[in-house]
């Protein structure tokens, strides 16, 4: 491995040391991972009041969630839904990282949340009120509940955070970016510790109707890289990290789960929505850039790999323009096969992918693979899940608007 980010002072090296996850696979990270691991899909029959208005009938919706378990009546007057995912993953996060937020300066905790959409379930529930039911008046609290930078505000009030707090929102890039902007205030010493990472609750009439006139939903499930793969499936749900400086991980005696070494961003300044293989590969090799790797000490990927005719082909044009020769040897997968798409969430549900695959050396299948597309010829992990050491592995967002973030991650040394 190249020299990078081992070689920086402790105090700028950033390492994951929690995590905690919501989603239709589970209702925290452990179970998330399990089915992963197994193979276990989370795409169902779409539950909705509304569903004889729909055409789409699938998607990954989080089960055995009650929101009034976690939260009293009062603050939950406040909390859309997203907000409410942002918490109880982020609570994980801190509980799993063993830190408590009282041993740190509050004004050197971060708090950094993507979304895509924001609280849109309060959002279409209010303007259904105002324009169909003609109500005269909306929710004293619809504003605090909707706007994007609500699940990091309530994430920041839980635990105690007075540095910086704010929202990144850039479509299905969003939690990688955010993501990277905590990981970059650590580097750059603004903060000691950041709970940083995506939340996402969009299944709402409106968004599920602006989405099925897009027609690139899937009407069976989402098969990725796969011959007969026929759009991506909408999903919901949170996934949160405590990420620190290594010296600060160390001042507690705390062990990570590995380094977010490096960090890579770019944008195709192109066409709105189809992508383009030149950004990505930019994103990826900026990351590798970040964090001082070689494209062959890469061993795994977990691909954006949303399951459209044109993302899967771009993407497998993106690792090849980036990697060359060793594409063949990277382990590829597409976790959105089973946790779906959660649009500004996703980054965030496949990082712990990434993370217990790097832990636990295994990498998770590509669900619902049934052939082959010689367009998509990488090294897609498919069946069971696959034993092996990951030395490196980065994580990628791509976005409509061409949007690229793309995480890198090695194994903790030093």
């Amino acid at each position: 491995m190249t020299a990078g980010a081992t070689t920086r002072p402790d105090t700028s090296r950033v390492v994951v040391t929690g995590m905690g996850a919501i989603s239709a696979l589970g209702n925290d990270a452990a179970t998330h991972w399990s089915a992963l691991r197994e193979g276990c899909s989370g795409i169902a029959g779409l539950v909705h009041p509304r569903i004889s208005e729909l055409r789409v009938h699938v998607a990954a919706q989080v089960h055995g969630f009650h929101p009034e378990a976690h939260f009293d009546e009062r603050l939950l007057a406040l909390l859309d839904r997203v907000s409410q995912f942002a918490i109880i993953a982020s609570k994980q996060a801190v509980a799993a990282s063993g830190w408590s937020p009282h041993g740190t300066p509050a004004s050197r905790i971060a708090v950094v949340v993507g979304t895509g959409v924001g609280g849109e379930t309060s959002r279409d529930d209010e303007c259904r009120k105002l324009y169909a039911d003609g109500a005269a008046r909306v929710h004293p609290f619809s504003i605090v509940r909707a706007m994007a930078s609500a699940p990091a505000s309530q994430v920041a009030m839980a635990h105690g955070a007075t540095g910086p707090v704010f929202a990144v929102s850039s479509a299905c890039a969003s939690s990688n970016h955010a993501i990277a902007q905590a990981a970059l205030m650590i580097r750059s010493g603004i903060a000691d510790v950041a709970i940083a990472g995506g939340a996402e609750a969009c299944l709402s009439f409106s968004v599920l109707k602006a989405w099925e006139a897009m027609r690139v939903l899937a009407d069976d499930t989402c098969r990725p890289f796969c011959q007969q793969r026929r759009g991506l499936v909408l999903a919901e749900g949170a996934g949160m990290f405590v990420l620190e400086s290594l010296a600060h991980a160390k001042g507690r005696g705390a062990t990570p789960i590995a380094e977010l070494a490096g960090v890579g961003m770019s944008s195709d300044a192109g066409d709105i929505v189809a992508p383009s293989a030149s950004g990505a590969a930019a994103a990826m090799r900026a990351a590798l850039a970040s964090a001082g790797l070689a494209p062959t000490d890469i061993d795994h990927i977990n691909a954006h790999g949303t399951g459209t005719p044109s993302n899967d082909v771009t993407e497998t044009q993106a690792i090849r323009e980036t990697f060359g020769r060793h594409a063949d040897r990277i382990a590829v997968t597409s976790t959105k096969s089973m946790h779906g798409h959660a649009l500004g969430a996703a980054g965030a549900l496949e990082l712990v992918a990434v993370l217990c695959a790097m832990r636990d050396g295994v990498v998770p299948p590509t669900a619902n693979f049934l052939s082959r597309d010689d367009a998509c010829d990488l090294d897609v992990v498919t069946g069971l899940a696959r034993p092996m050491a990951i030395r490196a592995a980065l994580s990628n967002s791509f976005a409509f608007g061409g949007l690229n973030a793309v995480l890198a991650l090695t194994a903790t040394s030093g």
